[in-house]
């Protein structure tokens, strides 16, 4: 009498590993994690040309500029430590610069928000809303050359301004616009309101179109007035077009040119250079480019610093 085995035999290859089940069965599929790293290659493949390229035109010439402000432009003593920095401390044109800078920080971020924010409301329901929107975005078309040239038409002694203030028998308020800090300053900043006022609106009517109605409606119907609706519907749910507005602002103004730098080439006697014209004001007029370079750090720092701390504030305030 023969004995048979109980136990199932597995069927193996000839190289004595487990062949596959009959019925059609297919192959395990390729491992998970060999499948994630081929797709960070891949992405990491794709990424490469452009961080070189942001590493060669941006990271590179921050490196060497952060080095060149640790130069004097002396040929006996070459290394001169933070003497560029202590500038900001000795020279009266660099102090009146930061003080210009900040003024133009201010002006630049509420006059574009508020006029921006206030325009978009106005021209979004109105019957003449498209001619509207087309008066105010138009300057943004231009560049910041030509709004200059059209400004300093405006503001010079014999200007469009004072022509029209004599002719109204206003001639005690005609005057020098561009002469005397800090109205110099102020006008400018006007000159630039008038030309960032578009984007503004353009971002802020994006913004409105996107609120659902039902929300509004809802307030009307609870009782809340006009006010009440803008400050408590409207407005929060503004809050992201608001961050893009506020931080676009906050940088334009921090490097403002070439409209200063048309209209008045930071004078007279450098009292409306802001940081960015005192950086080219030293490096390329008078020579220092250790000067410019250490300008040009600062400038750089404060930019990131006040956009970092912008943007933090307002994401940890959304909880995200």
């Amino acid at each position: 009498m023969s004995t048979f085995s109980t136990e199932r035999q597995t069927p193996t290859t000839s190289d004595g590993l487990p062949a596959a089940p009959s019925g059609g069965a297919q192959r395990p599929p390729v491992p998970h994690t060999w499948r994630k790293r081929r797709e960070r290659l891949t992405a990491g493949a794709f990424m490469t040309p452009a961080v070189l390229l942001v590493a060669a035109f941006l990271l590179a010439p921050f490196v060497w500029t952060i080095y060149r402000s640790f130069f004097s432009d002396s040929r006996t003593t070459p290394f001169s430590w933070f003497d560029n920095y202590s500038l900001f401390a000795s020279d009266p044109a660099l102090a009146r610069s930061i003080q210009n800078t900040l003024m133009w920080v201010v002006g630049t971020v509420v006059l574009p928000f508020v006029l921006g924010l206030a325009i978009a409301i106005l021209s979004n329901t109105t019957r003449w809303s498209r001619l509207a929107r087309l008066c105010v975005v138009l300057p943004y078309a231009l560049s910041g050359s030509a709004v200059a040239v059209v400004w300093n038409f405006m503001l010079t002694t014999d200007g469009a301004v004072n022509q029209v203030l004599t002719n109204l028998h206003l001639d005690s308020l005609a005057q020098g616009w561009l002469l005397t800090w800090p109205g110099n300053t102020i006008v400018m900043i006007l000159a630039n309101a008038w030309q960032a006022t578009g984007v503004a609106v353009i971002l802020f009517l994006v913004g409105l179109q996107s609120i659902p109605p039902e929300t509004v409606e809802a307030g009307a119907l609870d009782g809340a007035g006009s006010w009440q609706q803008f400050r408590h519907i409207v407005l929060p749910q503004l809050r992201p077009v608001s961050i893009i507005v506020i931080g676009m602002s906050l940088v334009n103004g921090l490097k403002s040119f070439d409209l200063i730098w048309v209209l008045t080439q930071g004078g007279p006697g450098r009292a409306t250079e802001t940081l960015a014209v005192s950086m080219y004001n030293e490096t390329f007029l008078e020579l220092r480019p250790g000067a410019g370079a250490a300008i040009a750090v600062v400038l750089t720092v404060i930019v990131l610093a006040a956009s970092w701390l912008y943007l933090r504030r307002q994401l940890d305030v959304k909880g995200e």
